[in-house]
This record gives C-alpha cells, structure tokens and sequence, in this order.
C-alpha cells in the first residue's frame, strides 16, 4: 500500500491481450492465422519493449533498422 513503484492493479495480461479482442471486434476477425500470429508476435514486441521503457516509435523504428530490442534475461531463468 505504500509503494507506489507496484501498479494499481494486476490485470496487465488483461490489457495487453485487449487490443487482439478490439481487432477482432472491428474487422470481424483475422482473415488468416498467419496474420494473427503476426499481429501477436508484433504486439508482444512492442508491449515488452514498453515495460522495459522503450518508446514505441523506437522500437519500432529499431526493429524496421534491423536492431530489434532484446530485453535482458533473468538470471534464475
């Protein structure tokens, strides 16, 4: 209750898996599954690079260069 570095709440997997049921919901779907686990691996990135404090036109912008960002690994993993 005093550490304010802890989010609010848990439902992170919640947001992030929001934008996939948002796509659904206008386009009616992904036209292939190829296309979704594309949309996935891309929305994954960009979600990691976010909580690791990139900017999203950075690491965007990286990824297109050719230099993706690579988060650090734990060392109990």
């Amino acid at each position: 209750m005093t550490d304010f570095q802890v989010p609010f709440d848990n439902n992170q997997g919640e947001r992030d898996s929001r934008m996939t049921k948002l796509k659904q919901k206008i386009a009616g779907g992904f036209r292939t599954l190829a296309g979704a686990a594309d949309f996935a691996t891309i929305r994954s990135y960009l979600s990691t690079a976010r909580k690791n404090g990139i900017s999203f036109f950075k690491a965007l912008a990286d990824a297109l260069a050719g230099k993706p960002f690579y988060p650090a690994t734990c060392a109990g993993s």
